[in-house]
């Protein structure tokens, strides 16, 4: 008898029921609906960071499995951010000028009403329309397709055309950088119709929940980041388990072996790249609305070399290993850079984990490489096989 997923893949229902757990746990101790244990500032960190874990568990699907070096999910990422940030930035500006407008003596027409929110948007760039890209910012629906339909076609289009070339290994890692830092410079650039540098900023403000507590909403969306996490690890669980999730396996460790067998490794690997884009881009949408602000330096190409250092430092081709590194590297981040970190007077120097942090984030990534290959999760492995001994 055939045992079912679950009982195929037991980290599966413990990594979900971790989760769970973690996210009770926050609840209730939470200002909105708790004791007030800890700070909003500091779940609106923790609800970021699972959105980390997440376009790190699709970092780890292309690279830790399938074998390819993607330094620019970020791009992804970043999208599926604009896109829901776009709806926003309409939603709230309507929702101020209708206000304004309530008392005038006529009411504003369809066409003076988007005037005004067009200049209320643009108008820091010097714009005074709705660029093309902004042509279904007025639909939650719609925009919510676009998380998924932008990146997942920037992706299938990038994908086939280096996949069918059979361009690998460090040649395909260059030509994914060339792509987010072209995206990148593109975005700065004032009349992309993204605001250029100044980016989408106030996206913290849902619409239509104006008159609720940031408490309450930073809950939501820690509740919404652990339920897309929670639901992208069974996903890539279920992808890489079975007869796919062999020949996925198959091609990082011998790629020519697979096509000569008689596989479409191409068609494989676009879907895989093609899935976690879509991944990164739901991760993205989730993140912004936390994070307040989205801007050309979230796409900039270090962003998605970072990213690879948290899937090598947690434990590439292991889904709990990318997970525990993009947690670990986050908050420690958070930590070092946000002033928490008691500077170290050595007499003849002052550390400042400030500007020591990178230094440190780097030497870390040596060190696992160096010492330990298998990261932060071959130590679970080690402590399961120590039991089942």
């Amino acid at each position: 008898m055939e045992r079912s997923f679950f009982a195929r893949n037991p980290s599966v229902m413990i990594f979900i029921g971790m989760l769970g757990l973690f996210t009770l746990a926050i609840t209730v101790m939470s200002e909105a609906y708790g004791t007030s244990a800890i700070s909003t500032s500091l779940v609106k960190t923790l609800g970021m960071t699972l959105c980390l874990c997440l376009i790190a568990l699709a970092m780890d699907l292309v690279w830790g499995y399938c074998g390819i070096l993607s330094l620019g999910h970020f791009a992804f990422f970043g999208l599926g951010g604009y896109m829901i940030g776009m709806w926003i930035m309409y939603a709230r500006t309507e929702a101020v000028i209708v206000t304004s407008l309530a008392n005038a003596p006529l009411p504003p027409t369809p066409t003076e009403l988007n005037d005004a929110i067009a200049v209320q948007i643009f108008g820091v760039v010097g714009g005074d329309s709705f660029p093309w890209m902004w042509a279904f910012s007025h639909s939650l629906t719609l925009q919510l397709m676009l998380v998924v339909l932008v990146p997942g076609l920037l992706a299938l289009v990038f994908g086939w055309l280096a996949f069918r070339s059979r361009v690998t290994g460090v040649y395909l890692s260059i030509l994914t950088q060339a792509m987010t830092l072209a995206l990148s410079l593109y975005l700065f650039q004032n009349d992309t119709g993204l605001r250029g540098n100044n980016g989408l900023s106030g996206l913290q403000n849902i619409p239509g929940a104006e008159d609720i507590p940031q408490a309450v909403t930073s809950i939501w969306l820690l509740w919404a980041s652990a339920l897309a996490l929670g639901l992208g690890y069974i996903a890539a669980a279920w992808i890489m388990s079975g007869k796919f999730g062999n020949v996925i396996r198959g091609i990082r460790d011998d790629e020519p072996r697979v096509r000569f067998l008689g596989y479409s490794v191409e068609g494989y690997k676009l879907f895989v790249f093609t899935v976690s884009a879509v991944i990164a881009g739901l991760a993205g949408a989730l993140y912004y609305p936390q994070a307040g602000i989205i801007n050309p330096d979230e796409i900039a190409p270090i962003a998605s070399i970072y990213l690879a250092v948290w899937v090598a430092i947690g434990g590439r081709g292991r889904l709990y290993g990318a997970v525990i590194g993009a947690a670990t590297v986050s908050l420690l981040s958070t930590w070092f850079t946000g002033g928490r970190a008691p500077d170290v007077n050595l007499g003849f120097y002052n550390i400042q984990w400030v500007d020591w942090w990178t230094v440190l984030l780097g030497l870390g990534f040596v060190l696992v490489t160096l010492f330990a290959p298998k990261g932060l999760g071959g130590l679970i492995d080690f402590v399961i096989r120590k039991d089942r001994a």
